[in-house]
């Protein structure tokens, strides 16, 4: 009898010596040496059982039940966060649970170009694989999440602040949260065009307008204060402020390419700034921070006109004689240089 209470203790001990032995090595040493790199997608609401099952397939982890228990065992298995990851199989569990709970994931470039327009931006979101073209308009027209930012709007159209972001690319399809950010993102500008108090309503709504135009108008920096002195020179004269952009924003999806003399004097076109006194009913894309920073503060000139040069500047004259001239020159010169 005693030889078999000896042996069974035996057998107890080496049991728990065995267990301890593999709880030790699996805690210290990684499941490859060296290891590779694994990226590893964690959906929102997924089971961490599943988590840990899907580690231990992938070769990130040595057991699936051991992780679970040292997850426990730390209380991090609820912080386990949703996202993309890039793991390691050469890895411990402490360091792989470690970047499950306190990384931000990989992060993935959007880059949004100055001057895109609202339907143009959606194209793009999706085409990089942050959601789909649909739910980012449906998003960049929901107005709770414009009055969250306190945009004076229908819809995100103009507010969408061009720059080149970092994200956590999710498993769904919704775009909103990219809507957000940018949202968020000119916000945050706001306070570098104007330090203390940003413009509101009304007044925010008009800058932004005139600072899409300036936009599209030109890509030469240095030329955007003088162009944004020139349409405010025409609106305080009630000039028509004539700007082809305006026109072919308010075409949409009509616009082939080339602007007509028909689409010019179409009258029905609320953007034909051709047709319509003051600015149009409200911005034609997103304009960058030089364009809404030339609005603020244009440059003040007697110029009420400018032609492109076709070397990326523009000729600009005071009065119409001029401007007949300089656009005879440069169109003749386009003509003899196609």
């Amino acid at each position: 009898m005693r030889y078999v209470i000896l042996t069974v203790l035996l057998a107890v001990l080496a049991a728990a010596g065995a267990a301890g032995y593999h709880a030790w090595t699996f805690l210290t040493v990684p499941p490859e040496d060296p290891g590779r790199e694994v990226v590893f997608a964690i959906e929102p609401g997924q089971r961490f059982g599943d988590v840990a099952d899907r580690l231990a397939e992938q070769g990130v982890i040595s057991d699936a039940l051991f992780f679970r228990l040292y997850a426990k065992y730390t209380d991090l298995g609820g912080k386990v966060k949703a996202g993309e990851f890039a793991l390691s199989t050469g890895w411990t569990p402490g360091r792989v649970l470690e970047e499950l709970t306190t990384s931000a994931g990989i992060q993935r470039k959007l880059a949004v170009a100055e001057g895109l327009t609202m339907r143009q931006i959606a194209r793009v979101v999706e085409d990089a694989g942050f959601g789909t073209a649909e739910s980012f308009l449906r998003a960049a027209k929901d107005k709770e999440l414009l009055k969250k930012y306190d945009i004076p709007a229908d819809t995100a159209e103009g507010f969408l602040f061009p720059e080149t972001y970092l994200f956590a690319r999710r498993p769904d399809t919704d775009a909103a949260y990219v809507v957000e950010a940018m949202l968020k993102e000119f916000r945050r500008q706001m306070y570098v065009v104007w330090p203390g108090k940003p413009l509101e309503g009304e007044d925010l709504y008009r800058a932004v307008t005139l600072a899409s135009i300036v936009e599209k108008e030109t890509g030469a920096p240095v030329e955007r204060p003088r162009v944004a002195g020139v349409f405010l020179n025409r609106l305080a004269k009630n000039m028509l402020l004539q700007t082809d952009p305006t026109v072919i924003y308010g075409l949409g999806e009509a616009f082939d390419g080339n602007l007509r003399r028909a689409h010019l004097d179409d009258p029905k076109n609320p953007y034909n700034t051709y047709q319509r006194p003051g600015l149009p009913p409200g911005p034609i894309c997103s304009p960058g921070l030089a364009s809404l920073l030339a609005v603020t503060a244009p440059e003040i000139h007697d110029f009420y006109y400018f032609v492109a040069t076709g070397d990326g500047v523009h000729q600009f004259s005071k009065n119409l004689n001029d401007h007949i001239n300089a656009v005879n020159r440069y169109q003749k010169n386009r003509k003899s240089n196609p």
